[in-house]
C-alpha cells in the first residue's frame, strides 16, 4: 500500500520527507475484448461448472475463466458468492454471501473466526485508538465526525445442515483484549467440520462505508469497496490466524474463487477484481454487474459516474494476454497514456525478472482527488495517485503504479501474513520497486528529474529508514511497532535497504535469481520469513545468518566513519629550505576507521594518493576501530572512503564515510542550487493554488 498526497514541493528534503511519509505501505464498464471473451458465468451458479469433489454436491469451482491457465493454480480453500446492492446516497451495502470452505487443515474445526474490517472506523475501535495515539496516514481524529463512522454487521448466518447460528456469534479481540473492538467475530458450530469436508455459510450482512480511510470508503460520488464483506480467517500453523484490524496492519486470507454481483446506479462506471461476466440494466434505474475471480484471496471494487475509461491496452504476457483497464479522473485524462506506459513496462519487468503474471486482467484506478483511496492494492486491482499538476520529471505517478502493481506478486500471489510480517510484502515490494524504477527511469532520476534536481528511489528508501533505525527490527508484528513512522521506515525503507545491501554481498544477478526462485516456489502459498531467507541462502550458496540476525531479526545500527588520515614525511626532522619542495620526499601515511554503532559488517576502504594511486583495504569490522598503514611512498593521502562502491545502503550516516585533505565545495553548491530552485517553485505553486 502506498498513498500519494501530491503536495508540491517544500524545500527538497521536506519533499522527500512528504513522499516518504505517504510512500508506505487497489475498476470495468465493458466486457473483455474478443480475444479474451468467454461465456458468461452467472455468479450464483458458478459451482455448477466445477468438477466433483469428495464431499458430494458442495465443492470449490475449478474454473479458469479469469486466469491464463487451463487448470487452477492455487489450492482453493474458499469460494465467495456475494450478491450486493450499494446505496450511493447512504454509502451502505446490503448483501448476501455464500461462503464455501474446504477444510484442508488435517483436523476437525469447531469454530470459524471472521474479519469485519469496516468496524475499525468507530471511536473505541483498536484501529482508531492506535491511529490517534501513533498517527494515521489518513485522519488525525482531532474530533469525531459521523462521516468517519464505518460498520459491518452480520445480520444472519446459517451453516448448511446445522441451521441458523446467528445467536452464537460473539466478538473477540485476540490481540489486545479491547472489548469495544468489533473487527473479529467468532462462530462456534454445532458439529465440527471434519478434515477434507466442505462447509457452507449463508450470510446476510450490511456494510456502511466511512469517508475514505485506509483505502476504503466514499468521497463525494466516488466509492472504493475494499475489505467490505465478512471474510474468514486463515487456519495457519495449527491454529486460526485472524488478527484484529490495526492502524498499521493489512491483510491475510486464503486463495479461492470469487463470484460477485454488484448492483449500483446506472450512471456509475464500475471496476473490480477479476473479469466482468455479465451486466444487466434493471427497471429501477440500477444496474447489476457480475465479476468472477480465480486463484485470488480478496475482492475489491470501485464506482463513480465520472470515470473516463481507457481499455484498449493489452499486454502480451508469458501465459497469455492481459487486458489493462484504466479508470481516470476527467481532470487527469491527459495522463492516461502515462499511466498505461508505466503499467506496461512494470508488468514486462516483473515477468522477465521474477515470473509470469497469470491473470487475464489488471485494473488501474485513478481515485477521487483528495480521497484517502490512492496507492492501494487488491488482487488484479490497484489504485494510483496523481494530481492535475504533474510534470514528466516528477515521477510520483510512476512510483505509485509500479509499487501497487508489484503487490500483485508479493501480496497477491505470494500471500504472506501481513499482520505479522508486513515487510515480506511491503518491504520486498519496495526493494523490487527500486530495481524496476531504476531500470526504467534511471538510477539517480527515478523519483525526480526536473530542472537539474534529481532523486533516486534507493536514496528515498534509505532516508525513510535512517531516522527510525534504532527503534524496531524488521521481523516484528506490524501492530507492535513503536509508532507509525517506525512501522513505515522499517517495514518499507529498511527492508529495501537491507536487500539492496545484500546484493553487494551475494551479487546482483544472484539476488535476482533468488527472488525468481522464491516467487516461483511460493506463489499461491503462505510462506514464512524463514522460507524467504533460506531461499536466498540456498540460491547464493552462502551462510548469511550473520547478516540476517542483525539486519532482519535485530536492531543494530550500522555506521562506519573515517576518523583521520595522516601523511608525515619520514625525514620531518630535517629542516627544509624555505619555499623549496622536494619531490623525492617519502611520506609515511595512515588511515583510521571507526565502527561507531553495533552492526558488524565487512567493508571495503579505498585510499587515494596525490599521485593518482588507489589502494583497497578490507576490514571485517569486528573491532571498534582499525588503523591502515603505514604506506611509505613519494605521495600523500588525499582521501579515504568506506564502501567506495556504495553497496552498503544501511549505513545511517553517509557523510562520515569519507575524509579528504581539501574541502570539495561542489556538493555544497549543488545543494544550494537545489534549495533555491525548490523554494521558488513551491512559492509559485502556492500562488497558483491561491487563485
Amino acid at each position: 500500500m502506498k498513498t500519494l498526497s501530491i503536495i508540491l514541493l517544500v524545500p527538497l528534503f521536506s519533499v522527500l520527507a512528504i513522499t516518504l511519509a505517504v510512500h508506505r505501505h487497489a475498476a470495468k464498464a465493458a466486457g473483455p475484448p474478443a480475444s479474451l471473451s468467454q461465456p458468461a458465468l452467472p455468479a450464483q451458479a458458478a459451482e455448477t461448472s466445477s468438477s466433483s469433489h469428495d464431499s458430494g454436491a458442495v465443492s470449490i469451482p475449478d474454473t479458469t475463466l479469469a486466469i491464463n491457465s487451463n487448470k487452477p493454480m492455487s489450492e482453493r480453500i474458499v469460494h465467495y458468492q456475494i450478491d450486493a446492492k450499494y446505496d450511493a446516497k447512504t454509502h451502505v451495502v446490503d448483501a448476501s454471501e455464500i461462503l464455501t470452505y474446504h477444510n484442508l487443515t488435517g483436523q476437525p474445526l469447531d469454530h470459524f473466526p471472521f474479519h469485519l474490517y469496516q468496524n475499525a472506523f468507530q471511536p473505541k475501535a483498536t484501529w482508531v485508538t492506535e491511529a490517534k495515539l501513533m498517527g494515521s496516514r489518513d485522519q488525525n481524529y482531532a474530533k469525531w465526525e459521523d462521516k468517519d463512522y464505518g460498520s459491518e454487521e452480520i445480520k444472519k448466518i446459517e451453516v448448511v445442515g446445522q441451521g441458523d447460528l446467528t445467536a452464537k456469534l460473539h466478538y473477540i479481540a485476540p490481540d489486545d483484549g479491547n472489548k469495544d473492538d468489533k473487527t473479529v467475530i467468532d462462530l462456534p458450530v454445532n458439529k465440527s467440520i471434519a478434515p477434507g469436508e466442505y462447509v457452507q455459510f449463508k450470510i446476510n450482512f450490511q456494510t456502511k462505508f466511512p469517508e475514505t480511510q485506509a483505502r476504503s470508503g466514499w468521497k463525494r460520488d466516488f466509492v472504493l469497496g475494499g475489505q467490505w464483506f465478512p471474510k474468514v480467517g486463515v487456519f495457519w500453523h495449527g491454529a486460526w490466524n485472524c488478527h484484529q484490524y490495526h492502524s498499521t496492519t493489512e491483510f491475510f486470507a486464503d486463495f479461492g474463487v470469487f463470484d460477485v454481483k454488484l448492483t449500483v446506479p446506472q450512471n456509475e462506471i464500475v471496476g473490480a477484481s477479476g473479469v466482468r461476466v455479465s451486466e444487466v440494466k434493471n427497471a429501477d434505474g440500477t444496474q447489476t454487474v457480475a465479476y468472477h475471480g480465480d486463484d485470488i484471496h480478496d475482492f475489491a471494487w470501485t464506482a463513480s459516474p465520472r470515470y473516463k475509461v481507457k481499455e484498449d491496452g493489452v499486454f502480451q504476457g508469458e501465459m497469455g494476454p492481459v487486458k489493462m483497464r484504466i479508470l481516470m479522473q476527467p481532470a487527469h485524462w491527459s495522463q492516461a497514456e502515462r499511466h498505461e506506459k508505466i503499467l506496461r513496462e512494470t508488468i514486462e519487468h516483473f515477468e522477465r525478472w521474477y515470473g509470469p503474471y497469470p491473470y487475464k486482467t489488471i485494473t488501474l484506478v485513478d481515485p477521487e482527488p483528495d480521497s484517502a483511496a490512492g496507492g492501494m492494492e487488491y488482487p488484479t486491482f490497484i489504485t494510483g495517485g496523481t494530481s492535475w499538476f504533474m510534470p514528466q520529471g516528477l515521477r510520483f505517478p510512476e512510483l505509485v503504479v509500479e509499487h501497487e502493481f508489484g503487490h500483485q506478486y508479493w501480496y497477491g500471489m505470494v500471500a504472506t501474513n501481513e499482520f505479522e510480517d508486513a515487510w515480506m510484502d511491503e518491504g520486498i515490494n519496495s526493494y523490487t520497486e527500486v530495481k524496476i524504477l531504476d531500470s526504467i527511469l534511471g538510477r539517480d532520476t527515478s523519483i525526480i528529474n526536473l530542472a537539474g534536481a534529481t532523486t533516486g528511489e534507493s536514496e528515498l528508501q534509505r532516508m525513510s529508514y535512517i531516522s527510525v533505525s534504532d527503534f524496531d527490527p524488521i521481523a516484528k508484528n506490524a501492530y507492535d511497532y513503536y509508532n507509525s513512522n517506525s512501522y513505515g521506515g522499517i517495514t518499507y525503507g529498511k527492508t529495501a535497504s537491507v536487500l539492496l545491501t545484500l546484493e553487494g554481498i551475494i551479487g546482483e544477478d544472484t539476488m535476482r535469481n533468488a527472488m525468481h526462485v522464491y516467487f516461483m516456489k511460493y506463489r499461491f502459498t503462505h510462506p514464512t520469513k524463514e522460507d524467504f531467507l533460506k531461499t536466498i541462502e540456498e540460491v547464493s550458496g552462502k551462510n548469511l545468518r550473520w547478516y540476517f540476525d542483525q539486519a532482519v531479526y535485530g536492531t543494530p545500527v550500522l555506521d562506519y566513519k573515517i576518523t583521520r588520515i595522516e601523511s608525515l614525511p619520514i625525514n620531518w626532522y630535517e629542516e627544509k629550505k624555505k619555499g623549496a619542495e622536494d619531490k623525492n620526499t617519502v611520506y609515511r601515511s595512515y588511515v583510521w576507521v571507526q565502527r561507531k554503532e553495533d552492526f558488524v559488517m565487512p567493508v571495503e576502504v579505498e585510499i587515494k594518493f596525490d599521485d593518482g594511486e588507489k589502494i583497497r583495504e578490507h576490514w571485517n569490522g569486528a573491532d571498534r576501530w582499525i588503523k591502515f598503514g603505514p604506506y611509505e611512498k613519494k605521495a600523500k593521502i588525499t582521501s579515504a572512503e568506506v564502501d567506495p562502491d556504495h553497496t552498503v545502503q544501511i549505513d545511517r550516516n553517509d557523510f562520515n564515510n569519507s575524509y579528504t585533505e581539501e574541502i570539495n565545495r561542489k556538493p555544497t553548491l549543488k545543494v544550494t542550487n537545489y534549495w533555491v530552485f525548490v523554494t521558488q517553485w513551491f512559492a509559485q505553486a502556492l500562488a497558483w493554488w491561491a487563485v
